[in-house]
């Protein structure tokens, strides 16, 4: 890993109106990934995962609306960048692999098809013949056996593995500098989920491309990842290397979410739950947004956002609790 930035999102914002007002999907979602490293986005359903992953290749379905923020490529901004260029960046630079991959493959195209027209899209001078023979190639990287008979089939035809492998070979047969994956091993079965996880760190060191990984499963994101980054209601609460966020948590949400685990349990005692409800996204927080269901909230929670404060070796979590003098 190098110190450069591949990815900059500084105070990135996003908002959906609706009938009842204004969502704010996104409030200050701030983080960078490095070149070649795995960084992982974790957070309950609905805290934005998805929704960051979206606004980083501009995808944000209508009326949704990038309001505010940066999002630097290499030190370009994508938001100020014509949409034709976004084009040639989405696939080539920048590839996301979607959740429920027989979703997101065409039913009527055959697949080796659907990987070779990725190359096609992005590289002009290539023939539809050597397009196929490197869509095959691929197919046999991501260890799918006989690759040919593969690459003739239709998506309905595969297994929900065979089916996530197709789909990593389309995001990685251009070879791109970033690639974002959105809960890749969510509708897979624990072993095949294992060997998928195994293949995407295999590829990501053979390419060297940077992965952003999308989970709640904090087992998958402890053994995949360099960094994480912890989300809670449409910002990123605390963020630092894996091993030390994972085993010395400093903000409240990120000790309640691993307590979740039920590890060592008693079989006639509770598990734990965070207490209270995730907040309404209609109006934007005013204070901490986990304040209302924090133990250790202080007044000056509920008056203003807490900044992100530095802790040791890249550590950042934002709590007064780490103000200086606390």
């Amino acid at each position: 890993m190098t110190d450069d930035l591949l990815l900059d999102v500084q105070d990135l914002r996003v908002e959906f109106p609706t009938l009842r007002g204004t969502i704010h999907a996104l409030q200050g979602v701030t983080f960078g990934l490095h070149r070649c490293e795995t960084l992982g986005l974790a957070g309950e359903t609905g805290c934005g995962k998805s929704v960051t992953a979206l606004a980083i290749l501009r995808l944000v379905s209508h009326p949704g609306r990038i309001s505010r923020g940066k999002i630097l490529f290499e030190g370009r901004d994508l938001l100020a960048v014509s949409e034709a260029e976004m084009r040639d960046l989405r696939g080539s630079q920048i590839s996301m692999i979607l959740q429920e991959p027989k979703m997101s493959l065409n039913p009527v195209i055959r697949v080796g098809a659907q990987v070779a027209e990725t190359l096609l899209v992005h590289d002009k001078t290539l023939s539809r013949r050597a397009a196929a023979e490197r869509a095959v190639e691929m197919l046999a990287t991501l260890g799918i056996p006989d690759p040919r008979r593969v690459a003739r089939r239709y998506p309905h035809e595969l297994s929900g593995g065979m089916a996530q492998r197709v789909m990593i070979a389309m995001m990685l047969v251009t070879r791109p500098k970033l690639l974002i994956a959105d809960e890749p091993t969510s509708a897979l079965d624990v072993t095949i989920q294992a060997q998928i996880l195994e293949l995407m760190k295999a590829l990501k060191r053979e390419i060297r491309t940077a992965l952003l990984l999308i989970t709640h499963d904090l087992g998958v994101m402890a053994e995949t990842c360099d960094r994480v980054a912890v989300m809670y209601a449409g910002s990123v609460v605390e963020q630092g290397p894996v091993r030390t966020v994972l085993k010395r948590p400093q903000h409240p949400y990120t000790q309640g979410l691993l307590k979740t685990i039920p590890n060592d349990v008693a079989p006639d005692q509770p598990l734990f739950s965070i207490r209270g409800q995730v907040p309404s996204l209609l109006q934007p927080s005013i204070g901490c947004a986990f304040a209302p269901r924090c133990e250790r909230a202080m007044p000056e929670c509920a008056a203003k956002v807490p900044p992100q404060y530095g802790l040791e070796a890249d550590h950042h979590v934002a709590c007064f609790l780490h103000a200086p003098g606390a």
